[in-house]
């Protein structure tokens, strides 16, 4: 992430945000350093700027959270069916070898656990555990893709088991503590009022606690909006476009991405075995094919023909479901020939691209951001426990990082602007939200402009901004909260055209 401004915190000159914030957090260690818990507590928080970004998966039961982790993964880890396992907090993240630790509830002893490949994920023997007496799990697995990122799932809001429910409120909402999740996504069939509630549960107005920026909605199982048609993708991208002008789920998210994760998940561990199957339905005459592909009923009936069989017919759908069935089907006939070009049209098709595209430039740009975000709360909470007088200078300089680090400064203009506490013309908040780093952190983002835009133009683009945005700043007819916003955005400007190169 592009840092634009220096942190005003006595810790040496030409200190990043990030690198202020943590010698904040060693003065913190050192200050409480005869308290064993506070000085775990402040040290955990340090140690976390080094680790990769945290990123929860949330929402209702059946949104398909374990499915859209496989597919971030590109393996299948998280289990899919209703076991106990799916009632838990789970963590997956990056490591040497296999392995599954229990954290217990109340601070016990962490304790290994067998695990087992399945047909629909990990199987995770909890040892006659109850799953009540469990904080958490976290899994270590080989792979790439959590590398950069710990991928946490989470159980279903709004499930029949009110204990299952209060486990994700109680992790991404806990009251007294910054969340252990950098960033979170929103997986919705629908938008509901419970949605709605959901994600204004965990906005605070606060400066450091400003939530849309560390929060994407995911219009999650977007196959199935239409019925399945084969146009269904196109309905749900258009449905959540929709939903990213609605000025109040603005004020709690990002933006909106659809996302088939199905099709996702199929694409990115599809078997050879599997294509062939694929191949052979593609190959029935029209007559025979379009009738079974009309429902599931129809699919997987016995007196069907024999090939596929109808145990791989019951397979494909479990993997598929009937709009990827027909999806495959329609690609081989146009001539997609072999298992890699398939499976990377049906991910292309399914929004994951899109989603992976948003999430680096939401997220993986500002990780710096988001954990300084949690390391302040996390001084503050300790600093408003236990106030003491060798303690005073820290809650000062937090209170001089919120009042004068830039990246703040945006973080609180983009929450007003999508709040509409603001209101702007309409396309002077489009360009303010982009110029402050809503579409992404990076210059070219910031600027509207496509990755590799000419040096130069990027620099004329940015002083065009910087003279535009200057005028609304010191125009009498703008409002003394218009003008300050129009000053805020200026500051951006300025730190684009000094991170171009020369």
């Amino acid at each position: 992430m592009t840092q634009f401004v220096r942190s005003p915190v006595n810790t040496g000159a030409g200190l990043s945000l990030g690198m202020a914030v943590r010698a904040l957090l060693r003065r913190a260690i050192d200050t409480y350093r005869d308290d064993a818990q506070a000085a775990e507590w402040l040290q955990h928080h340090l140690t976390r700027f080094d680790e990769p970004l945290r990123l929860a998966i949330a929402g209702k039961v059946k949104a398909g959270k374990s499915t859209l982790l496989n597919a971030l993964v590109g393996e299948d880890l998280a289990p899919t069916d209703a076991g106990e396992c799916t009632r838990l907090v789970t963590w997956y993240q990056d490591g040497h070898a296999p392995s599954v630790t229990m954290f217990p509830l109340h601070g016990g002893t962490p304790r290994p656990l067998r695990i087992h490949r399945g047909a629909h994920g990990l199987r995770i023997d909890l040892n006659g555990t109850p799953t009540d007496a469990v904080e958490r799990l976290v899994v270590t697995w080989p792979s790439t893709s959590l590398r950069a990122t710990t991928l946490i799932d989470t159980p279903g809001i709004g499930s029949l088991s009110v204990d299952t429910s209060a486990r994700t409120t109680q992790f991404l909402t806990p009251e007294d503590s910054p969340t252990a999740a950098d960033a979170v996504l929103y997986l919705m069939r629908h938008l509901h009022a419970t949605d709605v509630g959901f994600l204004e549960s965990f906005h605070d107005q606060g400066v450091a606690r400003a939530a849309p920026v560390n929060t994407i909605a995911v219009l999650s199982r977007a196959d199935e909006i239409g019925v399945g048609r084969i146009d269904a993708l196109l309905s749900a991208r258009r449905i959540a476009a929709r939903y990213r002008s609605d000025d109040k789920l603005r004020g709690l998210c990002q933006t909106v991405v659809a996302v088939a994760g199905l099709l996702a998940h199929t694409g990115r561990t599809m078997r050879q075995n599997e294509y062939l199957a694929l191949a052979a339905l593609a190959a029935m005459p029209a007559a025979e094919l379009e009738p079974l592909l009309l429902s599931t009923d129809r699919f997987v009936r016995p007196d069907r023909p024999s090939s596929p069989t109808p145990e791989m017919r019951a397979h494909l759908l479990d993997r598929f479901g009937m709009f990827g069935l027909r999806l495959s089907t329609m690609l081989i006939h146009q001539g997609v020939a072999d298992p890699g070009q398939l499976a990377t049209e049906l991910v292309r098709r399914s929004g994951l691209d899109e989603l992976r595209q948003v999430l680096a430039a939401q997220f993986t740009e500002r990780r710096d951001l988001l954990k300084a975000r949690s390391a302040l709360i996390a001084i503050d909470l300790v600093l408003r426990r236990e106030p003491r007088p060798s303690a005073a200078p820290i809650a000062a300089d937090v209170e001089r990082i919120l009042a004068g680090a830039h990246e703040f400064a945006e973080l609180q203009l983009l929450s007003d602007l999508r709040g509409r506490v603001l209101k702007p013309p309409r396309e002077q908040v489009d360009e303010a939200e982009r110029l402050l780093g809503g579409d992404g952190g990076s210059p070219y983002r910031r600027l509207g402009l496509e990755p590799g835009a000419d040096p130069e133009a990027m620099r004329a683009a940015a002083l065009d901004a910087l003279g535009r945005w200057r005028r609304r700043a010191e125009s009498p007819l703008s409002t003394r909260a218009i003008a300050d916003a129009a000053r805020v955005v200026v500051r951006s400007c300025e730190g684009i055209l000094a991170a171009l190169p020369r």
